[in-house]
């Protein structure tokens, strides 16, 4: 790999019309390609390419949570207000230490249930009360 353009994530979405208004909102922007059972998302920052593949069952499996980290905790407040402003909604964790790192985050659920979070990291700290970041 010469050069990576950007991360591409398929996510299985039993409840398909509800995760474009779902992703529609967190990513604040229209999917480019919207076909019966497929919607493509593609995010500038962070490179992402998302896709929605309607199916009839979640695979979650091993998959504990997806995130989004920002540069400043004003970035995660300006999430909160767009997410809640959409009708999501949302849980916070200020000052929280996981994976051995001072956060500010915010946490929604899609309606498949895949959790994401969007954070900030503040500092970096040597031991940990969590290990895994999932709310």
């Amino acid at each position: 790999m010469s050069q990576i353009l950007k991360a591409h994530l398929a996510l299985n979405t039993p409840h398909f019309e509800e995760s474009v208004r779902f992703y529609r909102a967190f990513l604040g922007l229209e999917p480019v390609k919207l076909k019966p059972g497929y919607a493509k998302f593609d995010v500038a920052e962070p490179p992402l390419n998302l896709t929605l593949n309607a199916s009839t069952t979640s695979c979650l499996g091993a998959l504990n949570h997806l995130g989004i980290q920002v540069a400043s905790t004003a970035a995660v407040e300006e999430a909160k207000r767009r997410l809640e402003a959409a009708g999501l909604a949302t849980w916070e964790e200020r000052n929280t230490d996981c994976c051995y790192a001072l956060q500010d985050k915010i946490w929604v659920t899609d309606p498949n249930g895949y959790r994401w979070e969007v954070f900030v990291v503040k500092a970096m700290t040597g031991d940990s009360t969590k290990t895994c970041c999932a709310a």
